[in-house]
């Protein structure tokens, strides 16, 4: 399966209380289909007590399976809280975005999103030498009148 098809089948599960386990999740999401893989991130920090993070994902063989599980689960309650249950989100590259190591306008995304092409560099220099033609000598030109409110008198 490649990525793309293994996010669209992963579930995103938070809100879940410190007791939950892997086990508990697979006994509340296998009712929808066939799950690969249920991952609880553990909680990193040193001092840290609780087991895992509070969310976790949970991977089905089938994208279906996945839709289904969200219409039924989210909103549901699992040791008295309450889950928000969505479709996961595929993790940013390290290597691209605000997060990265590289300037922004170093990466070829940014560049392809905000590359100016020649005629817009060429209109953009028109318009700061004055080469427009079309603009008002005055820009309060034309709203004459426009100082009585309410309807038009016929």
């Amino acid at each position: 399966m490649t990525d793309a098809a293994r996010w669209k089948a992963t579930v995103y599960v938070g809100g879940l209380a410190s007791l939950v386990t892997t086990g508990n999740l697979h006994d509340a999401f296998i009712p929808f289909g066939e799950i690969s893989d249920i991952t609880l991130p553990k909680n990193d920090a040193p001092n840290a007590t609780d087991p895992h993070r509070g969310f976790a994902y949970v991977e089905y063989e089938d994208a279906e399976d996945a839709k289904e599980a969200i219409d039924n689960m989210d909103q549901s309650e699992l040791f008295g809280r309450v889950l928000k249950v969505s479709a996961a989100k595929p993790p940013k590259s390290a290597d691209e975005g605000l997060g990265s190591k590289t300037a922004v306008w170093e990466q070829e995304n940014w560049l392809a999103e905000n590359a100016v092409s020649e005629e817009d560099r060429a209109a953009a220099a028109d318009g700061a030498a004055g080469n427009i033609d079309d603009r008002p000598e005055d820009p309060m030109q034309g709203l004459e009148g426009l100082d009585v409110a309410g309807p038009k008198p016929e």
